[in-house]
């Protein structure tokens, strides 16, 4: 019996990307972002969900992208963080798509598939805005001409957009998609195809069919979650019609009762007295805590769900413990089931609502759930 658990959804997995595909451009190709362990979902159970409906797989890095070919997946596999020069052989031979954005690492690949006799399938990254990785504009034509003289043309060119998610105003990501278009142009001028623009992200796949090009790369909203709240309103002023249940999180997290503790009014829960009792209570004990990604921010800042009811988060989140008050729940028992991200008895608890407690975002709250969790693919 495991202490902590998670359920993944199938069908919200699989109708996630369905709905999400059924916006995109004829032949924009989708790829599944699995980068930090599948935002928390496992990558091993999300490809064995979704692998038929997908193109491609997105991850950060090449023990990600190994780790998918392990896996046994036959579809490309695009890694979008920087390889290391002793791993570079290792993605030209295994036929991984990269992203390059240094003289460097371009010098290297050069190379490599030279001794190697092997087609590197890179794709660079286009600095428009975001001032992350990404080459810069006026460095685009020292690419230019180097592969016109090498005969090398890249698999892809992207970008990244910096302020698609945080507002409704998009100007910022239709200057960022101009700068691109332009980019590209310089490329096609010089002769050199492109067989695989891309742009979007999650956002940018759900507003703007224009930024879909080729292939989109697809993250948080394949789980179920949108963005942010400024994207899931500008989808509501775009969609109407879609928005009502588009998106359905797909991870469940549980846990298990293993003490409830009669207390008398005025004890103290937890590390640093920063809990007192104001009437009798009962404290449930719980196996989990900030070793497994449940935020200690959270301490005295949130609410499980147990026996159907909200359940408020007492004391301090410790390293393996926390602690919620179950007074108004005399049904429990020990090892009965308390939900930390998910439903029970028609209320819910999402990744969104700990985010909000602990002012950030969902995206961190489900990528931070240890990989050592025991993940469970359910239909």
């Amino acid at each position: 019996m495991d202490n902590s658990f998670i359920t993944i959804s199938r069908s919200s997995l699989r109708g996630n990307i369905s709905n999400i595909k059924s916006l995109l451009a004829v032949n924009s190709k989708y790829f599944a972002v699995v980068k930090a362990n599948a935002y928390g979902h496992g990558i091993k159970q999300v490809l064995e969900a979704v692998e038929d409906l997908v193109d491609g797989f997105a991850v950060h890095s090449i023990d990600e992208a190994e780790l998918l070919k392990n896996l046994g997946t036959v579809k490309p596999v695009l890694i979008m963080g920087y390889i290391p020069f002793e791993d570079l052989e290792s993605a030209i031979r295994n036929g991984f798509h990269f992203v390059i954005y240094n003289h460097e690492t371009y010098t290297k690949i050069l190379e490599i598939s030279s001794n190697l006799g092997i087609k590197p399938l890179y794709h660079i990254k286009i600095e428009t805005g975001t001032g992350r990785q990404g080459v810069m504009e006026d460095d685009i034509a020292w690419y230019i001409d180097s592969i016109v003289q090498n005969g090398k043309p890249p698999a892809g060119i992207c970008t990244h957009f910096a302020n698609i998610e945080d507002t409704t105003r998009h100007s910022y990501a239709m200057y960022q998609l101009q700068k691109f278009n332009e980019i590209v142009g310089r490329f096609t001028s010089a002769g050199i195809e492109i067989p695989m623009k891309h742009t979007a992200c999650s956002a940018a796949a759900l507003l703007f069919p224009d930024s879909h090009f080729d292939m989109v790369r697809s993250g948080i909203s394949m789980y179920g979650y949108w963005p942010s709240k400024e994207t899931y309103l500008s989808f509501l002023q775009k969609y109407p019609d879609l928005t009502n249940g588009f998106l359905k999180p797909a991870l469940s997290w549980l846990t298990r009762i293993n003490q409830i503790k009669h207390m008398p009014k005025s004890s103290f829960v937890g590390y640093g007295l920063s809990y007192k009792t104001a009437y009798d209570s009962k404290i449930a004990v719980l196996p989990i805590g900030y070793s497994d990604g449940y935020d200690r921010g959270l301490s005295n800042n949130a609410y499980m769900l147990a026996g159907g009811e909200r359940a408020p988060v007492r004391g301090r989140i410790c390293m393996n413990i926390s602690m919620i008050e179950v007074t108004h729940i005399p049904e429990l028992k020990i090892e009965d089931d308390v939900v930390i991200i998910g439903r029970q008895n028609g209320d819910e608890i999402t990744a969104d609502d700990l985010a909000s407690s602990i002012n950030t975002i969902n995206y961190e709250i489900l990528s931070r759930i240890g990989a050592h969790i025991p993940r469970y693919l359910i239909d």
